[in-house]
């Protein structure tokens, strides 16, 4: 069965805070009014962000696939499609595909008149190989 497209799969992220494939689509922009950019964002397989931090947290929205969504200090978790994940303000985390399933997820940037992501290290290839 395939699966079915709900948003646009938008452009290939090319920066330094993801290892691997992904692409990026704005849904809801940053504004002054609702100060909560929403974005789809589609992982290849294998592919992950950084580990990173939102001043104002951030809501993730499992709309296809399977991957991981880990905490500092914490075991990772695995994700699929239908989950919700509930990040609470300057939490260090990171997110991305299994090796073996893309990942499509919506990110909701909450609150972010306090400030931008802060990206930090990569995920090594040690870490994420220890996953599965």
């Amino acid at each position: 069965m395939t699966e079915q497209v709900i948003f646009p799969k938008g452009e290939k992220i090319a920066n330094e805070h993801f290892s691997g494939t992904a692409w990026l689509e704005v849904l809801v922009p940053e504004d002054s009014t609702f100060y909560c950019p929403v974005f789809n964002v589609t992982f290849e397989p294998g592919a992950r962000n950084n580990w990173h931090k939102h001043p104002g947290g951030q809501v993730l929205l499992v709309t296809g696939g399977r991957g991981y969504y880990q905490e500092a200090k914490k075991k990772a978790q695995v994700i699929r499609k239908g989950d919700v994940i509930r990040i609470p303000p300057d939490v260090k985390h990171w997110h991305g595909a299994a090796p073996d399933s893309g990942l499509t997820h919506i990110a909701i940037s909450t609150n972010v008149q306090k400030g931008d992501a802060e990206w930090l290290e990569p995920v090594t290839d040690e870490e994420y190989t220890r996953l599965s």
